[in-house]
């Protein structure tokens, strides 16, 4: 693979408008390369005839291992300097302007020909070179002052160890220090801090404290370590965890390790992180949210897990700037020696070494931050154990395997086969939807097993936004908040669907065999109940608890669904209000949920009845169960409303309100088919997806933008071609007014009523399923355009001066 497509393959899809532009640096050297092709002097041409030898056959060995691409005469000792100030081609000089530090080379070659194309080159280098500086010092700023907090924090963690296993008093504590620090004293000469050398020496190398703790051989009284505490701190100008770096004295490890103070305990608070409708009750009502310190072992668990979680993310912090360093670095010097390559000069040598001394490149901050970040966790959260404590760290990247394809096809297979098996059934028994025991069939069990198929068709559209997302790299593992190597790929989505699809058509032949088949016809009340029980055997695999069939992501799911339900009670992430659009979407899969409870519950399964139809209640919640998704999701605007007083959530959640609006009129024309409810479920069905569509192009695709580069689309596009862009909104305009089929009650192809009504709750599935990934890529272009590439993760203790620093 070449350089070009490695180097954007590892970029950081959030960042990539920070790396250097490598591809339009190429674009350059083209040009200087064509340049030189066109001026080149004809090669003088021999009129002697016959048999043309090539020359290089009677070339010089040059050697295997070429040490210098240019050949170069030899010269004297005396005159090696000058010849070498003669064939430089460029300085780069350091240039401060507005107050900032930035890299400026001169061309020194600009009077040859050709060289106003060279001089752009250096000038879009340079342009280059200095934003990836810039954006690299801001980071490394970032994670060093996060690295103080978790120092504050590890402080905090040490002393609240110290207290839990010392709950009697705040004296008494030699005997716990000694058994606490043999179990730690080790992780202090990990985490000593070393002294970069040379030019570096005179900064101030901003790393990780030790979190030091006593052995039984050093303690010391409360009072003595405090006043250690008092004097480090004036030392260190009152920064504490930043240590000053002395050229001629490398920090070595003190003698006299300090115990962590347990004062500290007394200007701490323990952050109520856990999102629970009684914490968003207290938010409502100004309650704080700091609780005071009790010491207890749960807690003790609690606030190591919480820290464990903040560590984790801050190492991959830590590797994803190191790739970044280190990818950048490897840009500019291939691209400077393809430089060299084409213009015959020899300016890597120099340009590179500035990028080597710049921060870029020399800076070693990260290298020892991910040194001492791993040897705390490893001492602190994984008892020692390195390879343990690495695996959290470092998680394998998630492999696929084999068996995950083969079952894929092969259910795939078999859903095909039976769906075929199913016709020829159909056929072959001449089976009349049209007759009396055909009709009886549509209205019962045909909305039973339609369920499944709603279900199959969203996890088949799923499974296609994945695949499409991964091939232009949207980063929807890191938009949805999944856990590093539990998201489900789309071959283990495909499989979940195919499966399910499969129990299903089984079922299905089951059932029409035992109806049709003499010797089982009579057993009725046994063959309805086969959809019930696939109804159950998925469910219990839902809530399963064993760590089987893809645990964490049922588990995700399970907890965005209920989320959803107690909507207002939870702060709104991504994840839920997704999940409840895809809610929205499937609102005759609801419905059909009722009707096997009505079914069943009500004993028409005995005798083939569908008598849900004539019932009050059922009638009731039939307006009640479609209006349950629309409802989530405007209490979830209602919520992000309140929290950030932004006036177009209140804007979403009136598209909302009206869509409910007009989702119960036509519930109510389908009950009551009164000509009054048909125009009014008309008109508010057309102001509904007037709005909806709007809403979708506008806001959820960021598309129709008027000054875009992109004639009415955006400026940035993951698809290469327009034209899908203009597809994807025709046809979402056409399937967003489909649901007026529902009351203008078109007549296509003579289909059953219920055929009808699957057809039209299964093109709002493709609707959503379109919709997913549009709405995804533009999440994934606003979070590139603000680089958030990573998740805040809550403290779990709070000191009081951040409290002061709030107000």
């Amino acid at each position: 693979m070449k350089f070009g497509k490695e180097f954007r393959a590892q970029m950081v899809p959030e960042w990539q408008d920070a790396y250097v532009d490598y591809d339009f640096l190429k674009t350059l050297l083209k040009e200087i390369q064509r340049f030189k092709i066109r001026n080149k002097p004809p090669q003088p041409t021999t009129s002697s005839g016959g048999l043309k030898r090539k020359l290089t056959l009677y070339r010089a060995f040059s050697g295997l291992i070429q040490k210098n691409n240019n050949y170069s005469p030899r010269v004297s000792p005396s005159s090696s300097s000058d010849a070498d100030l003669e064939s430089q081609a460029i300085l780069v000089n350091t240039v401060s302007r507005d107050g900032s530090q930035s890299y400026e080379t001169t061309f020194l070659m600009s009077s040859d020909e050709g060289g106003e194309y060279e001089l752009v080159y250096f000038r879009r280098l340079d342009e280059e070179f200095n934003k990836v500086e810039k954006f690299y010092k801001a980071k490394v700023d970032e994670v060093l002052k996060e690295a103080s907090m978790l120092n504050k924090q590890m402080d905090a963690l040490i002393a609240f160890r110290i207290k839990v296993e010392n709950p009697t008093g705040w004296n008494d504590r030699s005997a716990d220090m000694t058994r606490l620090a043999s179990d730690v004293a080790a992780s202090a000469a990990a985490l000593a801090a070393s002294t970069p050398s040379g030019a570096r020496a005179s900064r101030r190398v901003h790393l990780m404290d030790v979190i030091e703790e006593a052995s039984s051989r050093h303690e010391k009284s409360d009072e003595s370590s405090h006043n250690n505490r008092a004097e480090e701190e004036e030392e260190d100008d009152g920064d504490g965890i930043i240590p000053k770096v002395e050229a001629e004295k490398p920090k070595m490890i003190r003698s006299n390790i300090r115990p962590a103070p347990l004062e500290i305990l007394n200007r701490v608070k323990i952050n109520n992180t856990l999102e629970t409708p009684r914490s968003t009750i207290k938010g409502v009502l100004k309650v704080p949210q700091h609780t005071e310190l009790k010491f207890t072992r749960e807690n003790l668990r609690k606030v190591e897990e919480q820290l464990k979680r903040a560590f984790v993310a801050f190492y991959q912090k830590l590797r994803l700037l190191k790739s970044f360093s280190f990818l950048n670095t490897l840009a500019f010097s291939k691209i400077m020696k393809k430089y060299d390559k084409i213009t015959s000069r020899n300016a890597s040598k120099a340009y590179m070494k500035m990028v080597d001394n710049s921060c870029l490149g020399s800076s070693d901050e990260i290298t020892k931050l991910m040194e001492r970040t791993e040897a705390t966790f490893i001492k602190h959260f994984s008892n020692a154990n390195r390879s343990k404590g690495m695996s959290v760290l470092r998680p394998k990247a998630k492999r696929e395997r084999h068996r995950t394809t083969f079952s894929t096809g092969f259910f795939s297979g078999c859903t095909i086969a039976l769906i075929i098996a199913l016709i020829f059934v159909i056929r072959i028994r001449h089976i009349d939807m049209d007759d009396p025991e055909g009709e009886k069939y549509m209205i019962t069990l045909f909305p039973l097993y339609s369920l499944f198929g709603f279900i199959v068709l969203h996890l088949l559209m799923y499974a296609a936004d994945i695949y499409f997302w991964r091939r232009y790299r949207v980063n929807y593992s890191f938009i949805f908040g999944f856990k590093q190597g539990t998201e489900l790929g789309y071959r283990q989505v495909l499989l979940l669907g195919f499966g399910i699809a499969t129990l299903a058509l089984v079922s299905v032949l089951s059932n029409l065999d035992m109806e049709m088949d003499p010797k089982t016809k009579d057993y009725k009340p046994l063959t309805e109940l086969l959809p019930m029980f696939l109804v159950i055997f998925l469910l219990v695999l839902l809530i399963l608890p064993l760590n089987v069939l893809y645990r964490p992501a049922r588990f995700f799911f399970l907890t965005c669904v209920f989320h959803c339900i107690a909507a207002p009670l939870y702060k709104v992430t991504l994840p839920d209000f997704f999940l409840a659009d895809q809610m929205t979407s499937q609102v005759q899969a609801i419905r059909s949920l009722e009707f096997y409870i009505c079914y069943y519950g009500g004993g028409d399964y005995k005798v083939r009845e569908n008598t849900c139809k004539t019932s009050d209640v059922f009638n009731t919640f039939y307006f009640l169960v479609a209006a349950i998704p629309y409802w989530a999701r405007l209490l979830q605007c209602l919520r992000r409303l309140f929290e950030e007083k932004d006036i177009m959530q209140g804007v979403n959640g009136g598209k909302y309100l009206i869509t409910i609006v007009a989702v119960s009129l036509r519930t109510a024309y389908s009950l009551n088919k009164g000509y009054a409810w048909g125009v009014i479920a008309v008109i508010f069905s057309v102001l509904a997806a007037l709005f909806g569509t709007y809403w979708d192009l506008v806001f959820d695709w960021g598309l129709l933008q008027r000054n875009s580069k992109n004639r009415w689309l955006r400026d940035k596009l993951l698809v290469p071609r327009k034209s899908v862009y203009y597809a994807a909104m025709v046809a979402n305009v056409l399937l967003r007014f489909a649901w007026l089929q529902t009351v203008l009650n078109f007549k296509m192809f003579s289909l059953h009523k219920e055929t009808l009504i699957t057809i039209v709750a299964s093109l709002e599935i493709i609707r959503r399923g379109i919709w997913n990934f549009f709405r995804l890529e533009n999440e994934h272009l606003n979070n590139v355009g603000k680089y958030r590439a990573f998740k805040s993760v809550p403290l779990p203790f709070n000191y009081d001066e951040d409290d002061d620093k709030d107000e």
